[in-house]
């Protein structure tokens, strides 16, 4: 048995396949997923778990070298913005509209599905290299 970090099976092996450049994303309950992206869906009701508590454990597991968030963010949901900044510092990003963000997300190897029900808590990342 696996004594620490992600221990849901689905998203601890697609995290441990992703290569460099593969786009993934945390999204709310909400988000619209495009047919042929895989989800694992995390939500259990309105706020759990949220966004926070899942994007700290997937950057405790996961190299990210780029972001990508919906421009509305910035006007909706600045705390989580902040929070997102902080924890991502130095992390290449982009601010591009919620429609192109859903336009892009048939890109994804995957979506990570939260409980979150705020505004715009939904990051595309981009993974990088651990060396």
């Amino acid at each position: 048995m696996k004594k620490r970090g992600i221990i849901n099976a689905q998203l601890a092996g697609l995290i441990a396949g992703l290569g460099h450049k593969d786009l993934f994303m945390i999204a709310d309950g909400g988000m619209p997923v495009p047919k042929g992206v895989e989800i694992v869906d995390l939500a259990l009701c309105g706020g759990v778990p949220t966004f926070r508590q899942v994007m700290d454990a997937v950057l405790d597991e996961a190299q990210v070298e780029g972001y990508t968030l919906a421009e509305e963010i910035v006007e909706n949901n600045p705390e989580l913005l902040s929070y997102i900044r902080e924890k991502l510092d130095g992390v290449e990003s982009e601010m591009i509209s919620h429609e192109e963000l859903k336009n892009r997300s048939a890109r994804l190897k995957f979506v990570i599905r939260t409980g979150e029900f705020t505004p715009y808590p939904n990051i595309m990342l981009r993974a990088g290299v651990a060396f």
